[in-house]
């Protein structure tokens, strides 16, 4: 990771269900609103923290769509969700770019749909996700048990990452840049705890 086919990893939801009890009540969720059908024309790719176990309760499910057609995008995720508990939606710019973030809440999850013009594995979530993921594999169930227990004390989540391994500076940008970084950067970065991250 984060190359190549590491990608495809998480297209595909049926590690869901080989998962914890949370990750396969995730996919009962999803398959229930047949959510990831009617998003896949879009690139559909679930994010956040239940992929990487380290959800705590209320966390919800963030989908990452790539639509063209901004207007359309909305009028079909307020369709076919907008009768759900507590539906909300609305277009902006986010960083410049084009963005519909729509939501709505479920018996057993919140949901979140994050969609923009930018290609997934351009979009900033999914290359927090993909830094996490393997930040979570050099440190082991040591580090995600602590940043379960740093979310669960209030932080979100880059902070809590940026708590636990010592990443200064804004962790939401830090974590970004350190997307192109390869594995072995990254390993000695967490082993001396020394980070040199050039700002962009």
């Amino acid at each position: 990771m984060p190359m190549g086919a590491a990608h495809d990893q998480w297209r595909d939801i049926s590690y869901l269900k080989c998962g914890n009890d949370r990750q396969r009540a995730a996919f009962r969720t999803l398959q229930q609103l047949e959510i990831i059908e009617v998003l896949r024309p879009y690139g559909v790719i679930l994010a956040g923290t239940i992929p990487l176990e380290i959800d705590i309760p209320g966390s919800d499910l963030d989908l990452l769509c790539q639509p063209d057609d901004m207007d359309m995008f909305a009028e079909l995720v307020r369709c076919r969700y907008g009768d759900h508990s507590a539906f909300r939606s609305k277009q902006q710019l986010w960083d410049t770019i084009p963005t519909v973030v729509a939501g709505f809440e479920t018996e057993t999850f919140p949901i979140e749909i994050f969609a923009q013009t930018l290609p997934i594995i351009e979009q900033r979530a999914y290359r927090h996700m993909i830094v996490e993921a393997r930040l979570l594999e050099i440190g082991g169930p040591a580090a995600r048990q602590a940043i379960r227990q740093l979310k669960l004390d209030g932080r979100k989540t880059e902070p809590a990452f940026a708590a636990y391994f010592r990443i200064p500076g804004d962790p939401y940008e830090q974590l970004f840049q350190l997307y192109d970084w390869d594995d072995r950067r990254l390993r000695e970065a967490v082993d001396s705890r020394i980070w040199i991250i050039e700002s962009v």
